[in-house]
Formats: C-alpha cells, sequence, structure tokens
C-alpha cells in the first residue's frame, strides 16, 4: 500500500485508537484517536471527500465514506460502491443476527496472495482515476 501511495506522491493517514508502527516518511501520517467506540470510525468518515481512498473492511465505515463522496475498497480489492453498499449492510445485519442467535458461521476465508495483488491494482488504479481532470 505504501508503495504505491509512494509512487503517486499522495498522503496516507492511518487511524486507529492506539500507537501502530508505521514508516517514518513525509507522506505518512499517523492519527491516535481516542478509545471511545467508533472514534478511529469517526475520524476517518469526518475526513473522508471526494479526493478521498478509504481502506477498510468495516462496512458501516464504507457506507458512511461513500455517503461523503470517497471511494471506498476492502482490503481484497473489492470495491464499495453505492450499488453494492446496500447489499453489503443488509448481509452484516442477517449475519450479525445469525451470530446473536447462536448460529455458528464461518468468518472470511484467509487472506491470500491472489488478495493482496487485487487490492494494489484496485488502490493503484483508485488513485490513478482521483489524478484525472474532470474525473
Amino acid at each position: 500500500m505504501y508503495r504505491v501511495a509512494f509512487r503517486h506522491q499522495v498522503p496516507v493517514a492511518i487511524v486507529s485508537n492506539s500507537r501502530l508502527r508505521v514508516p517514518e516518511h513525509a507522506l505518512v501520517e499517523r492519527v491516535v484517536v481516542s478509545g471511545g467506540f467508533d472514534a478511529a470510525d469517526d475520524w476517518i468518515a469526518a475526513e473522508a471527500g471526494e479526493s478521498t481512498v478509504v481502506v477498510t473492511a468495516d462496512i458501516l465505515l464504507a457506507d458512511r465514506c461513500l455517503k461523503a463522496g470517497a471511494t471506498v475498497i476492502g482490503p481484497t480489492g473489492k470495491p464499495f460502491t453505492a450499488n453494492s453498499i446496500g447489499a453489503a449492510v443488509a448481509t452484516r445485519a442477517i449475519m450479525a443476527d445469525l451470530r446473536a442467535g447462536g448460529d455458528a458461521i464461518g468468518g472470511p476465508p484467509p487472506f491470500a496472495r491472489q488478495d493482496r495483488s487485487r487490492f494494489l491494482s484496485a488502490l493503484d488504479e483508485a488513485l490513478v482515476r482521483l489524478k484525472r481532470p474532470g474525473r
């Protein structure tokens, strides 16, 4: 991710509620928010806009960022779009209900080499698209 951002000369903000190890680079900003519930999500959603690419697996955060005009990509390279987010939110709600009811359901498949490749390609494409005049 960092290499793609550095190649495009775009800033990267890593947001968390505890200190994470990130590269020391002029384009990388470490943002540590309070430990409050959804504090990192709130910061990200507040900063998201039309010139922002947000990387998240959190469907509700993806929805908030899309509504702010951001481009949103999952860590496996799957884009979240206005057309797909409604179904993703509904599926999330169904899965939460099943888990609350005691149903044993599996999680996502393990992260694979193809996921990394798809993610880096999707990120590169998103950054190229954002640089185009008149997008």
